[in-house]
């Protein structure tokens, strides 16, 4: 236990202090802390807008490595409206209808769940050209402010991310699985964990962890009653728990509680019943909540965009720290301003403290030349730069 100290000069209060007497209050120290994560399905409203966004930035950079990509996107029942820009040689020819249909398709949205994609109306303002003269030649160069993040944690088999973020993931990926199996579950799908992780004062790999908690909101067709719906749930979290004790020491064996639609069944999913905007998802496309973002959005930009580009970098630099054994954990803040070529990294927070030189990271892994403008987008996708 420890205690707090305060010094009240005001006048006595309701508990008979006088003033200028000081005041101890009785603090329980834990030992553990309560880890939550979410996760949505790729039917999800913001997730659909989010892949009808990023086919659009991927079908410009098959016509054009340089393509300036900055597009929102809106859904809601069988409207998608598109805004931004998407410059390229060739702009005007791409099938935006098309790359809609191809987002809602691969979500799983069809006979069974409206709405189907061939009944889709795409829509917008959505500014179609091609990149002005000299253009393509400063690329590299800042359009904009972003602050970044990045970070890193020293367990490799969970991709180096957050524990609960990872399992998350994990599950999500399981349960959607079943949106296209035989038991046909709507696209749209929630879900959100609690992990309690024992003293942050062991390294990642000799702390004590415990599933504690599975909530699971999901829309099922109407032959699969509560009780099927629950036994599925439960056989993906015992997959998902075996997995995560071979890839997290020191993980409990236990099943966490599982809730299964506790406020009632779902009878309207997906755009039906609600409506979806770009770039909402944030901490799913970052860390989850334990790690601060730095607040640019990553669906809908070109791989230049300092949001996207920067936010990889931050990862990266993160990442060499604990790969190379300097720190078990590290959290990464950088800028970037307009006109600037790299970001600037301005702190490496580690549990031991901050590291000297944080700018000569991203030195150390070859700056930010050729081998990054270049790189394939297929490398440089969101979920590399976390989930």
């Amino acid at each position: 236990m420890r205690t707090l100290s305060t010094e009240d000069r005001s006048a006595p209060d309701a508990c008979g202090c006088q003033r200028g007497e000081a005041r101890v209050i009785a603090l329980d120290a834990a030992d553990h802390i309560l880890r939550p994560a979410e996760w949505v399905l790729p039917g999800h409203p913001d997730r659909l807008a989010d892949a009808v966004a990023e086919r659009l930035v991927r079908a410009a950079a098959e016509r054009d490595p340089m393509a300036l990509c900055a597009v929102e996107v809106a859904v809601h029942r069988d409207r998608v409206y598109l805004t931004g820009r998407l410059a390229c040689a060739g702009s005007h020819a791409l099938d935006l209808s098309a790359l809609a249909r191809e987002a809602y398709a691969a979500a799983g949205y069809g006979e069974r769940w409206r709405p189907a994609p061939a009944d889709l109306r795409v829509e917008g303002n959505l500014c179609l050209d091609a990149l002005a003269d000299g253009e393509a030649e400063v690329r590299q160069q800042s359009d904009d402010q972003c602050i970044h993040t990045g970070y890193a944690i020293d367990l490799p088999g969970m991709d180096w991310l957050p524990p609960e973020q990872w399992l998350a993931r994990e599950l999500g990926s399981e349960l959607n699985a079943l949106v296209h199996g035989p038991l046909q579950l709507c696209p749209d799908g929630k879900l959100l964990v609690v992990l309690e992780e024992g003293p942050a004062s062991a390294s990642p790999s000799k702390r004590r962890w415990r599933w504690r908690t599975l909530s699971a909101s999901l829309l099922a067709p109407d032959e699969v009653d509560g009780v099927t719906l629950h036994r599925v749930v439960r056989a993906c979290a015992q997959t998902v728990l075996q997995r995560a004790r071979a890839a997290l020491p020191g993980l409990e064996d236990a099943e966490p509680e599982i809730l299964v639609n506790p406020g009632g069944g779902f009878h309207v999913g997906g755009p039906e019943g609600d409506n979806g905007l770009s770039g909402k998802k944030l901490l799913l496309d970052f860390y989850g909540p334990r790690v601060p973002i730095g607040g640019g959005a990553l669906t809908g930009k070109d791989h230049h965009k300092p949001d996207r580009r920067g936010a990889r970098i931050a990862r990266e630099v993160a990442l060499a720290v604990v790969r190379t054994g300097v720190a078990d954990e590290a959290t990464v803040t950088a800028i970037t301003l307009p006109g600037d070529e790299a970001p600037r990294v301005l702190r490496i927070a580690t549990p031991k403290g901050d590291l000297a030189g944080p700018g000569r990271w991203v030195e150390a892994l070859g700056g930010v030349g050729e081998a990054w403008r270049l790189r394939p987008i297929a490398e440089m996708d969101r979920r590399s730069v976390a989930p």
